[in-house]
């Protein structure tokens, strides 16, 4: 159920998904606390959300890999913007490398950020919402949190890591009775400025694997997956959907297949550029703001009929969940309505078929 005018807390706001999702929790009224290491990024996030309709923003610089960091900033958005409705966690770094390419540093560094900046985070948040009994998580995943791929061996063990420690939190949750709900969104392959700046020893230019959404989808599964933590996840695009049932059943074909389609499906035509950025250890958009849209907006989707179809039906299930509450109670409602109205139409018949 949407609710209105929460306190949305966002890590890795500064550009893609982080981005986006700021912009669709601003159009729905909400209060945004906004999580990134780049000054210009932040800024630029904050003016969107300001212009979509956010209630109110604050921006908050920091680094998820340092633990009092992200409590601090906790502290900051309660302290700001009272407490905390929702957590978006999506900060996250990466290498593109074959792994014995990828040094001890740069696999910490990735770990320390998509993992446990994911695990620092979750407890900051858990720590507010469990004295209140509510409040939902939404951890941002990735098909590769089921599926490894080749050249991004620190990245893909990171992204099972936070799948594997988001479904034992889940079931704590559960068990406790508590109304804090923590859910995952599995994305497809996005258009976001990533491959811009992600440290790469390929010799050509990174690319996601077609085919590409474009972070507003991403951003109305993590919106929606906020409305509907019940659900322990959420796949969005056809494209995830098909990667992780092969991966269930046939998983040493698609090692097979990924094995010859991995290494070019991750790169463009173009060379690599000796002065391309690299944001692993410090933010690149401190002094330049990348946006949410990366480069391939040319062959990027704006939607996913996969991601309607789960949407619509799962607004069904909503609504005949609650017309069937409102009959049960004897409430008036769409239910009981309906029903009164099947009475008025039996009457009339049953009268025409006595005269």
């Amino acid at each position: 159920m949407e609710a209105a005018c929460r306190t949305v807390v966002i890590t890795g706001a500064s550009g893609g998904i982080g981005r986006a999702c700021a912009e669709a929790f601003a159009a729905r009224g909400d209060r945004l606390a906004l999580i990134a290491r780049g000054r210009a990024g932040l800024e630029g996030a904050v003016r969107e959300a300001e212009e979509a309709g956010a209630a109110a923003v604050v921006a908050i610089e920091a680094d998820v890999s340092d633990a009092k960091a992200v409590e601090a900033a906790a502290e900051r958005a309660e302290e700001e913007l009272g407490p905390i409705d929702v957590w978006v966690n999506d900060a996250f770094a990466s290498v593109f490398a074959p792994f014995a390419e990828v040094t001890p540093e740069e696999f910490r560094r990735v770990t320390e950020v998509t993992y446990l900046g994911y695990v620092y985070a979750t407890r900051a948040a858990l720590a507010r919402m469990l004295p209140r009994d509510a409040g939902v998580i939404v951890q941002v995943g990735s098909a590769i949190a089921y599926r490894g791929i080749p050249l991004q061996s620190a990245y893909s063990g990171a992204k099972h890591a936070v799948q594997g420690f988001n479904e034992a939190l889940r079931c704590e949750l559960l068990a406790s009775g508590t109304g804090v709900r923590t859910t995952m969104v599995q994305m497809p392959a996005v258009n976001t400025p990533q491959f811009d700046w992600v440290r790469s020893r390929l010799p050509n230019r990174a690319q996601p694997v077609p085919p590409i959404y474009q972070p507003e989808v991403a951003a109305r599964a993590v919106l929606y997956a906020a409305d509907h933590p019940a659900r322990r996840e959420y796949w969005v695009g056809g494209s995830t959907v098909a990667t992780l049932v092969a991966n269930a059943v046939v998983p040493g074909l698609l090692d097979r297949y990924l094995a010859r389609t991995g290494f070019a499906s991750q790169q463009e035509d173009r060379r690599r550029r000796a002065a391309d950025p690299d944001n692993l250890f410090e933010p690149v958009d401190v002094q330049r703001d990348f946006g949410a849209h990366g480069r391939f907006d040319d062959r990027a989707r704006d939607r996913s009929q996969q991601q309607q179809a789960v949407h619509a039906l799962g607004s069904l299930v909503d609504a005949v969940r609650r017309a069937a509450g409102r009959v049960q109670a004897g409430l008036p409602g769409a239910g009981s309505g309906f029903l009164s109205r099947m009475r008025a139409t039996r009457a009339p018949q049953s009268s025409d078929r006595s005269v």
